[in-house]
């Protein structure tokens, strides 16, 4: 199976040729540096969540477009196995479980985070809703202005497309994400 970087440098390169960008415009575009773009392309980068967000924005593709494995066999991620996109900002890591098919706009992720730093994101595409369910844990969640705290089992759903919030309050927090584009 292929690894995380293998893939993100094999999308990467593929969704930015397909683009018809040169490396150096997809960096200026995502705001990063030509060199992390180029480090990403060789699959010698290590990107945070919020680099592969940026790129992906600049590229027009959804997260998950560029870290999903495409199989047609059944999927199976034991929770052990879990190795996900760290955030460079907060202690938090983005897993995706289930990237939309074509066609569809959902993607399905598993967040962990721990107390300290929120995560913070920046707006995704016009007409992103994010839906929330809690594990474990406590999280402060939602939009930036008006964050809910949220309990194991609780459900919230808020736009996406507005900077938005995830918190973890106590340690050992994780939760579903399903990332809905209309």
């Amino acid at each position: 199976m292929e690894d995380l970087r293998t893939r993100i440098a094999r999308t990467l390169r593929r969704e930015r040729e397909g683009a018809g960008l040169s490396v150096s415009e997809l960096a200026r575009r995502a705001g990063i540096s030509k060199a992390t773009v180029s480090q990403l392309e060789s699959g010698a980068g290590n990107p945070s969540v919020e680099t592969l967000w940026a790129l992906g924005v600049a590229l027009g593709v959804p997260f998950a477009v560029l870290v999903d494995q495409q199989t047609s066999a059944p999927t199976l991620i034991r929770a052990g196995d879990l190795s996900g996109v760290p955030s460079a900002a907060s202690v938090y890591n983005a897993t995706l479980l289930s990237a939309s098919p074509p066609g569809a706009r959902r993607d399905l992720y598993v967040i962990t985070a721990e107390p300290g730093d929120p995560r913070v994101s920046d707006p995704h595409h016009p007409g992103t809703t994010e839906h929330v369910i809690l594990i474990s844990g406590r999280a402060r969640t939602g939009p930036v202005d008006e964050p809910v705290l949220l309990e194991p089992g609780d459900y919230l759903s808020y736009p996406g497309d507005a900077p938005h919030v995830f918190e973890a309050v106590v340690p050992g927090t994780s939760a579903v994400l399903i990332s809905e584009l209309r």
